[in-house]
């Protein structure tokens, strides 16, 4: 009997990481092995994954900045041949009130991943970045070429680190290879309305506010700040929907394995290519859904940059994937999802 070959997927009961366990199992034939401590997400997450996929998965509550801890799952779950590290905190706004707590978790994490990586000879690592990496830019769109600007917050520094100790690690060990996804901004849920985001505190995301704010679990949301120099004096981002994101992780995989990784570290934007504003959201949403968002404007939020969306000429070339969904689509399954918990079991 053919002894599968594994999938790690540090994060998997997260939000981009259980949708991307979701297209592992659907569009591989890998055995997908989880590690989450459920320090920002649910126990049940691994139920709706089985209610969509019909698979149980093995999770692992541990903690990976134990490495110890983490290299004892190494040596147990032998045969892996890729790890898909998203376990990280991502909070702007908690990230800037409480740095250390980024600067430890998203760094020791990425740390023991690698020296896991070397240890057991895993040679193929994707890396969850964030656009948040380019900072405040004067040239938009961007690509992955544009020089990073000051991080606006220690979340995205954290992001800026790991991808230099990425490209340290695969100037020094080239036998390790590993892709960079800059993501944009992940919203939606999955079509099937069984998973979505779920998260344990409450959310800074602008989507899950929305969301919650429509179903009265948010008495009232705030727009931070209406003076920023955009169209609509709101904040630009490119938002795009989460399946769409997990799917690019499949095609990183495959990616690595046919050995197209050229570059020490290859780096992807993962966009829809067009900027909208969160007022413009808010619109999207109550046109497909009929209600009416209870909302004031506030003062900007430390942190946060004025406008970005992504150049996605390089992913759509190069690793043939490009985001399919509308914004629409995007507001209609993450309220579709909304719903659902809120009369859900699971």
């Amino acid at each position: 009997m053919e002894i599968k070959k594994k999938i790690i997927v540090t994060g998997g009961a997260g939000y981009i990481g259980s949708h991307t366990i979701i297209e592992l199992i659907e569009n591989t034939d890998f055995e997908v092995i989880s590690i989450d401590n459920f320090s920002n997400s649910s126990e049940l997450t691994f139920d709706r994954i089985k209610a969509v996929t019909g698979k149980k998965i093995k999770n692992y509550s541990i903690d990976i900045c134990n490495q110890e801890k983490l290299f004892e799952i190494f040596e147990k779950e032998d045969n892996c041949i890729g790890i898909i590290h998203f376990a990280a905190f991502k909070s702007v706004p908690e990230s800037v009130s409480i740095p250390y707590k980024y600067y430890h978790n998203n760094t020791e994490s990425l740390l023991n991943v690698l020296e896991g990586c070397l240890k057991y000879s895993i040679s193929n690592l994707i890396f969850s970045s964030s656009c948040s990496v380019y900072g405040n830019i004067d040239k938009l769109p961007v690509n992955e070429d544009t020089p990073f600007n000051k991080s606006e917050s220690p979340y995205a520094n954290s992001k800026q680190i790991g991808e230099s100790i990425l490209n340290d690690y695969a100037k020094a060990f080239p036998r390790l290879k590993s892709i960079s996804l800059r993501y944009f901004n992940p919203v939606g849920a999955h079509l099937s309305g069984l998973i979505g985001e779920f998260p344990i505190h409450p959310p800074t995301s602008l989507v899950p506010v929305i969301t919650q704010t429509a179903i009265g679990k948010i008495e009232k949301m705030t727009v931070h700040g209406e003076d920023y120099n955009t169209r609509d004096g709101s904040c630009i981002r490119d938002y795009i929907h989460v399946s769409d994101i997990a799917k690019a992780h499949v095609k990183a995989l495959e990616f690595l394995f046919e050995g197209k990784n050229n570059s020490v570290n290859t780096v992807f934007n993962l966009g829809s290519g067009t900027g909208v504003s969160v007022k413009e959201a808010i619109s999207s949403f109550e046109k497909n859904t009929g209600l009416s968002l209870n909302y004031s404007i506030g003062p900007k939020r430390e942190g946060d940059v004025e406008s970005i969306f992504s150049d996605t000429t390089k992913s759509e070339s190069i690793l043939n994937w490009k985001s399919e969904y509308t914004l629409d689509e995007m507001m209609k399954s993450a309220w579709e999802w909304e719903k659902f918990l809120k009369n859900s079991m699971i």
